[in-house]
Parts: structure tokens; C-alpha cells; sequence
């Protein structure tokens, strides 16, 4: 994830871990891998601790990582080699400005950095993906939806979630969407503690998690 004015590497060496680092990928982007809609190679954007890179990798995926949090790379890259994962790689990126993989990538994923980019900046995360994609190349992102991070109250800083339109104009301006449909977003119900009273109420799946409500939205790169 990026965020200007967060400290990433600190929220990646705290304990607990940050609430989307749930020691697995998440449900609705596992499915699809089940499903199998994902086309080598693979962009994690955004990839945190990388759960979801090093799923992919074990199935045969050729998959890059790419996060602004030198903390989450150094540990994706350890439990790749710990794994014996070597068709995964990882590198520290300023995911709304990164270049190199002009048209490389034909599947794009994106698990909650949405609503972290700073204000501003989604239409240069737009461009750079974009750029990164081969044409008819797919792309998922999984965001929040608003208020599930108790952004209706005015007085809330930091990050927000957005209403289905706001999501489709935002990735629209380049990409052509096909889907957005409603979707759970897990947490890590141990740094629930931390993330106050709009979560008190939060569903919980028994399993050491929070569910909070999101869309996934499914959109590709026209091939001309």
C-alpha cells in the first residue's frame, strides 16, 4: 500500500499486523484464482505483506509485487525464498508513478490500496497501471465501500471507501469496466483494538477475522 502521509514501514513492523495482512489472500481474489481468471504475468499492486503474490506463485503464476513500504517487501521476499517460491519477485515502487513494465502484465491486482492512495493521485495510479498492462490485459480491484471505514462521519482523518459510481469513474477514464458487484473485504480481527469504534460491530467468520463491505470491480484494456 502507499499513502504519503502514513509511515508504512512502521505500520509493517507493528504487532499486531495491520488489519488487511490476514496471513492469507483475500476470499473474493482467491476465488477468481480458483475460477481461473488470472493470466500470467501479474501485478500485485500494492502488495503488502503478500499473501496474495506467494498464492499465486505456488499455483505457477509469474507474479511481481510491488509496494511503497520497503518493510513488506524485504518480508515478502523472505517468505518467498523461505517457500521456495521463484517465479515471485518484489520491489518498492511508488505504485501511483512506477515504470519498467511497459505492457508486461496481462492480469492486474489490486486488494484494498484503493481507498490508501493519497488524495489526489488515483488518475496517475490509473496511467501507471495502464501503462504496466498488455492490451486485453484484466484487472480486479477489490476496494471499500464508503462507510465501511467509518468515513460517513465527517470528522474521521485518513482513508475512505467510495460508492460504486465513484469507483467506476475513477478507473473509467482509461480503463473499460465490465463489472462491479457488491464484495466482503477481511480483516485481521486482532488489530481490531486499533482501528476504533467503527468496527465494533463488525461481522466476524470465526476464523480470527472482521468482514466489512466492499465492491470488486472487473475491467480490461481495450486491445486497440
Amino acid at each position: 500500500m502507499t499513502q504519503s502521509s502514513l509511515d508504512w514501514d512502521a505500520i509493517y513492523r507493528q504487532e499486531p499486523r495491520p488489519p488487511w495482512s490476514i496471513g492469507r489472500p483475500q476470499p473474493e481474489l482467491a476465488a477468481l484464482i480458483d475460477q481461473g481468471k488470472i493470466r500470467s504475468d501479474v501485478l500485485d499492486s500494492g502488495c503488502g505483506h503478500a499473501e496474495l503474490s506467494l498464492a499465486l506463485a505456488a499455483r505457477g503464476y509469474t507474479v511481481v509485487g510491488l509496494d511503497a513500504s520497503a518493510t513488506a517487501i524485504k518480508a515478502a521476499a523472505a517468505l518467498a525464498a523461505e517457500r521456495g517460491l521463484t517465479t515471485a519477485t518484489f520491489a518498492q515502487a511508488d505504485i501511483t508513478n512506477f515504470q519498467g513494465y511497459d505492457g508486461r502484465f496481462s492480469t492486474i491486482l489490486d486488494s484494498a490500496l484503493f481507498h490508501a492512495l493519497p488524495p489526489g493521485s488515483h488518475q496517475d495510479y490509473a496511467r501507471s497501471i495502464f501503462q504496466a498492462a498488455a492490451p486485453g490485459a484484466r484487472l480486479y480491484i477489490l476496494a471499500f465501500a464508503a462507510g465501511a471505514l467509518g468515513d460517513d462521519d465527517p470528522d474521521r482523518p485518513g482513508s475512505r471507501g467510495y460508492t460504486e459510481t465513484e469507483l467506476h469513474d475513477a478507473v473509467a477514464t482509461l480503463w473499460r469496466v465490465d463489472d462491479i458487484r457488491s464484495a466482503n473485504l477481511y480483516g485481521n480481527a486482532a488489530a481490531l483494538e486499533v482501528l476504533g469504534p467503527a468496527f465494533a460491530e463488525a461481522e466476524r467468520d470465526g476464523e480470527g477475522h472482521f468482514l466489512t463491505p466492499g465492491f470488486l470491480l472487473s475491467a480490461h484494456k481495450p486491445e486497440r
